[in-house]
C-alpha cells in the first residue's frame, strides 16, 4: 500500500464507526493517524499494519488543545479529517443535568472544532474536512443534549465550508441514523426491534456503511461539494418504516 492520498486523521477510532472509518482509508491508500481516548486504538491500528497499512494510532483527548496541536505538527501537512470522537447517551429531559449538556458539547462540538481548527492549519489547499453529525439533529426523543451538540456541528460544518472555501477546502458532514455499534446493544430487545421496524430498508446500518459516504466525501475526487450534509440512514429520515407485505402498494 501508498500514501499517495497523504495522511487522513481519524478522531474517535478505536471502534464502532470510527474504526470503520480508519479501516476504509486506510485501505485505500491513506497514511492514517488514529485518534481515541481509549487504549485499544493501538489495537486497531496493531492490526491493520500487520495487513500492510500504514497508520499510526495516538491516545489524546479532543478537548486538550495542546495535545491536539502537537499530534497535528508531527503529522503535518495534513490532508484529510474526520472528527467522529461524539459521546452521548438517553436522558428524559427532565432529568437532564447541566453536566450532561456540557459534556456533550465540549466533546461534541468544541472536540470537533479544536481538531478541525488545528488541523485546517496544517492542511493543503484542497484539503477534505468530514464531520461526523448524526440523523437526530432533525430531532430525536430521550437526547436533548446530544441533539443541540450535533446540530452544533451541522452549523459549524456549514460555517467552516465558507470560511475555508478561499483555500479550497471542502468541509461537509455525515449524518448517520441508527449504526450497528456497541451503543444499540446497550438498547433493550424491545427497543432494537422497534428501531429496526422503523427502517425503510428493513435493515441496521453498519460501519462500513458509514466509512463509505467518508470516504466519497473525503476523496480528492470531490471536488465541487462543500458545505453539504449527507444523511446515511437507509430512508429512515422519509419516516415511512418498513411496510408489512401485505400493505405495499407495490
Amino acid at each position: 500500500m501508498t500514501d499517495q492520498l497523504g495522511t487522513a486523521i481519524v478522531t474517535g477510532a478505536a471502534r464502532g464507526i470510527g474504526k470503520g472509518i480508519v479501516e476504509k482509508l486506510a485501505g485505500e491508500g491513506y497514511h492514517v493517524v488514529a485518534l481515541d481516548r481509549l487504549d485499544a486504538v493501538h489495537d486497531v491500528a496493531d492490526s491493520l499494519r500487520a495487513a500492510g497499512a500504514r497508520i499510526d494510532s495516538e491516545v489524546c483527548d479532543i478537548r486538550d488543545r495542546a495535545a491536539i496541536s502537537a499530534i497535528m505538527d508531527r503529522y503535518a501537512p495534513i490532508d484529510v479529517i474526520v472528527n467522529n470522537a461524539a459521546v452521548t447517551g438517553s436522558h428524559f429531559f427532565e432529568e437532564l443535568t447541566e453536566e450532561h449538556f456540557r459534556e456533550a458539547f465540549e466533546i461534541n462540538a468544541i472536540g470537533t472544532f479544536v481538531v478541525a481548527q488545528e488541523g485546517a492549519r496544517r492542511m493543503k489547499n484542497g484539503g477534505r474536512i468530514v464531520n461526523i453529525a448524526s440523523r437526530s439533529f432533525a430531532g430525536a426523543p430521550q437526547m436533548a443534549h446530544y441533539v443541540a451538540s450535533k446540530t452544533a456541528v451541522v452549523g459549524l460544518t456549514r460555517a467552516m465550508a465558507i470560511d475555508l472555501s478561499p483555500r479550497d477546502i471542502r468541509v461537509n458532514a455525515v449524518a448517520p441514523g441508527v449504526v450497528d455499534t456497541e451503543m444499540l446493544h446497550y438498547m433493550t430487545p424491545e427497543r432494537q426491534k422497534m428501531m429496526l421496524s422503523l427502517q425503510l430498508l428493513g435493515r441496521i446500518g453498519q460501519p462500513e456503511d458509514i466509512a463509505r459516504a467518508v470516504s466519497f466525501l473525503a476523496s480528492p475526487e470531490n471536488r465541487y461539494i462543500t458545505g453539504q450534509v449527507l444523511i446515511v440512514d437507509g430512508g429512515r429520515s422519509l419516516g415511512q418504516g418498513q411496510l408489512p407485505p401485505e400493505e405495499s402498494p407495490l
